[in-house]
């Protein structure tokens, strides 16, 4: 248990000297707002979603087998928006591949505008999704976390991929000491999950009660005050910003 809260706490806390510096944390604010965006998907734009592209290829064969719950075009929508969303974060990580605070910077101010779209097209609307709204939300949204993705891909942060638990889930568990591991990064590990779990079950609750503007009007707080913090961290010259060759 020791071990576990001392983890976490330099999750949340990094000192000077860690490898990814400010990384960690910056990324747990990225994967609340994940679970954001999952809600607003899944709950409010026809059972989809925009960051969990597991989760779409499943509903995809769903939908093609009969199931009329399931939209397959809301599916391809959403697969080939986050695939888009991706080739650009790529380019940026081409572009910024030697210093990950320009990365992560730009992809989060790009990520800011994106949603800052949808939130605008949710207010429009008074939060009736239709057809329009719907689509629109879903191509701005999958953009935002094919980007994120990407990024957070070639950030390389262990165990904080922001969009994807299931990795992280089956290392809690295959590397545990009772499996015999050595358990790495218990701390950081539960901190990824329980962000997951806080961002979805916020969602939920704001798009449940007819707040579908203010859900993604809170992710796109969470975006913007990631670029900011990153932008400010970057202009020093620190070991984390310098990806290891």
């Amino acid at each position: 248990m020791r071990r576990l809260l001392s983890d976490a706490f330099r999750t949340l806390v990094p000192r000077g000297e860690e490898r990814h510096g400010p990384l960690p944390p910056l990324m747990l604010i990225l994967t609340v707002a994940t679970g954001l965006v999952d809600a607003v998907s899944y709950l409010a734009l026809g059972h989809v979603f925009v960051a969990n592209m597991t989760g779409n290829v499943v509903f995809l064969g769903f939908a093609l087998a009969g199931d009329e719950s399931l939209s397959a075009l809301a599916s391809v929508v959403a697969m080939g928006s986050f695939l888009l969303g991706a080739l650009v974060g790529g380019r940026l990580g081409t572009r910024f591949a030697l210093h990950h605070g320009h990365l992560l910077r730009t992809s989060t101010a790009v990520q800011t505008i994106l949603v800052a779209v949808t939130v605008v097209v949710a207010a429009v609307s008074d939060g009736r999704v239709t057809p329009g709204v719907q689509y629109t939300l879903i191509v701005f949204l999958g953009l935002a976390m094919g980007l994120q993705n990407a990024v957070a891909r070639r950030l390389g942060v262990p165990d904080l991929t922001t969009t994807v638990l299931t990795l992280t889930l089956t290392g809690l568990a295959a590397d545990s000491t009772p499996a015999g591991g050595e358990a790495p990064r218990p701390g950081r590990r539960i901190l990824s999950v329980l962000a997951m779990f806080l961002g979805a079950l916020v969602g939920a609750q704001l798009v449940l009660h007819g707040h579908l503007a203010l859900t993604l009007g809170l992710t796109l707080g969470l975006l913007a005050v990631t670029a900011v913090i990153t932008h400010r961290l970057s202009t020093a010259d620190a070991a984390w910003i310098r990806p290891r060759l």
